[in-house]
């Protein structure tokens, strides 16, 4: 029985570290510039839908491919941001889901007319095909890769953060622009740069996901959401609230699915509504 958990627990972990890329990107947006980016679930979307092409390109050159793809989902993100999203930024969040939402109808129409609205199916890339015994199963070697991902993005994004000069500049931006601003620092261009960021972060999500899972319109809408109660959760705006928010929502789907299979979605929902009874600011929140 331990070794079913523990097993198990691994399975929750690489789903947990899926999210916490989607989660950290749809975070790290909200935190600085404070949108609510309904349509990061189409650009994980798109992620995984230009590294399958380019993986076609390159000759399977998963590396390259994984490179590329995110970096193209950018800047679509530094478009959508520079010539939309910056107009709705002092609005309600009313305005900011009701255009984010119009780019994920577009998004998702724009794939179906590029691709077609068949499933696709990937194969592994070169030197994760195999498994390895652990707990008494094997388990895939390429979830141990994303399983190992995820902490270095979280330890990028936080050197990146915390002892950078860009990452100072983002973190007075968020704290009060007019200040920021006074003081020289170009609060329209640190925007966009974050945004791109944010971007990159779902694209790499959605890139990791095509090996092991299917691609289809509107596959970020499951990841959306989950990134959505990950946010919540962790309290928003908060990396170390998302990372843990990610790992938690990851174990709590993974031990739903050995316990109780038929209400295991229900139980993400439930530990988000007691959160938000007992600290609604979430865990690492601010009020």
């Amino acid at each position: 029985m331990l070794e079913t958990l523990a097993f198990q627990g691994l399975v929750g972990l690489s789903l947990g570290m899926y999210i916490w890329l989607v989660a950290a990107g749809l975070t790290l947006i909200f935190g600085v510039l404070g949108v609510l980016n309904f349509a990061h679930g189409s650009l994980y979307m798109l992620g995984a839908y230009c590294t399958f092409t380019l993986l076609g390109i390159f000759k399977q050159n998963f590396w390259l491919a994984v490179v590329v793809g995110p970096a193209l989902v950018a800047l679509v993100g530094l478009v959508m941001e520079r010539f939309f999203i910056r107009h709705v930024y002092r609005l309600e969040v009313a305005y900011q889901l009701l255009l984010t939402f119009g780019f994920v109808l577009i998004l998702d129409d724009l794939v179906k007319m590029i691709w077609g609205p068949i499933y696709m199916v990937p194969s592994l890339p070169r030197g994760f095909e195999g498994a390895v015994w652990m707990f008494g199963r094997p388990f895939p070697v390429y979830n141990l890769f994303v399983i190992s991902v995820g902490p270095v993005v979280a330890l990028v994004l936080w050197l990146a953060l915390d002892h950078t000069w860009w990452g100072r500049m983002v973190r007075a931006a968020a704290s009060d622009r007019e200040m920021a601003s006074a003081i020289g620092i170009n609060v329209p261009r640190v925007f966009t740069s974050v945004f791109l960021v944010g971007s990159w972060l779902g694209a790499l999500g959605g890139a990791l996901g095509i090996p092991v899972r299917a691609i289809s319109p509107g596959m970020g809408t499951f990841f959306i959401i989950y990134a959505f109660v990950v946010a919540v959760i962790g309290g928003l705006g908060s990396m170390r609230g998302a990372f843990v928010g990610a790992v938690l929502i990851g174990l709590l789907n993974s031990y739903g699915v050995l316990f109780i299979p038929v209400f295991e979605m229900a139980l993400v929902f439930i530990l988000m509504a007691i959160v938000l009874i007992m600290h609604p600011q979430g865990i690492f929140g601010g009020r």
